[in-house]
């Protein structure tokens, strides 16, 4: 009688087993299917991680981005740029900028560019005075705000060594790699490849400056 409960109790057992082996060799056979095996893995994933960093934003300032909303990265690829641009408060002092330019619609408007966008930060670098002077002065307000627009979007790997027409008719120029660029060798990207509706933005920490 014994014998015949603990045979029975095996049966349970082994019936209760079955369905996770199977699900286990399962996967062993997708593994294999695909090329890849256990040890394998990592490198997928870190192919995948790879990747992931030439299609994301990159840069040490995109940690202060919002997570979530319109200022987020999701957010902002839902709006045209100057749109996009006023829901980052890293970027007020250019929204005011372009809004005292007459700049909203242009930029909005545009397909396909890509702007350098100064912060805060790249701003409060300029005397105020001169400042002031800029944002009261249309004309050259414009100007400097046009050589921040190249008029096609730009990939991370198009900054490694470019020069560039810009929407003021000068050139702009990029250098460096990985996660690390400058422009005009003078303004680092602290936060690069985000994408708006119709543009791709590098954030900048110096506010750029037309030659003419």
């Amino acid at each position: 009688m014994n014998t015949r409960i603990r045979r029975t109790a095996t049966a349970v057992a082994f019936a209760a087993v079955l369905p996770f082996a199977l699900a286990a060799c399962s996967d062993d056979t997708k593994d294999s299917a695909s090329g890849n095996s256990g040890k394998a893995t990592p490198a997928a994933s870190q192919s995948s991680e790879g990747m992931k960093d030439t299609d994301e934003p990159f840069g040490s300032a995109c940690a202060s981005v919002p997570k979530d909303g319109a200022g987020s990265f999701d957010g902002m690829a839902k709006d045209p740029v100057a749109t996009a641009a006023s829901n980052n408060p890293a970027l007020s002092t250019l929204v005011t900028a372009v809004k005292k330019a007459g700049l909203v619609d242009t930029l909005n408007n545009a397909q396909n560019i890509t702007v350098f966008a100064p912060t805060n930060d790249a701003f409060a670098k300029i005397p105020k005075a001169d400042l002031d002077k800029v944002l009261n002065d249309k004309e050259q307000l414009t100007k400097i705000l046009t050589y921040h627009v190249v008029g096609k979007r730009l990939a991370p790997a198009d900054l490694s060594d470019g020069s560039f027409d810009t929407l003021e008719k000068s050139k702009l120029t990029t250098s460096g790699s990985g996660e690390s660029y400058k422009v005009n060798d003078s303004a680092n990207v602290v936060c690069g490849n985000v994408q708006t509706a119709n543009a791709t933005v590098y954030i900048i920490d110096t506010v750029l400056m037309p030659k003419s």
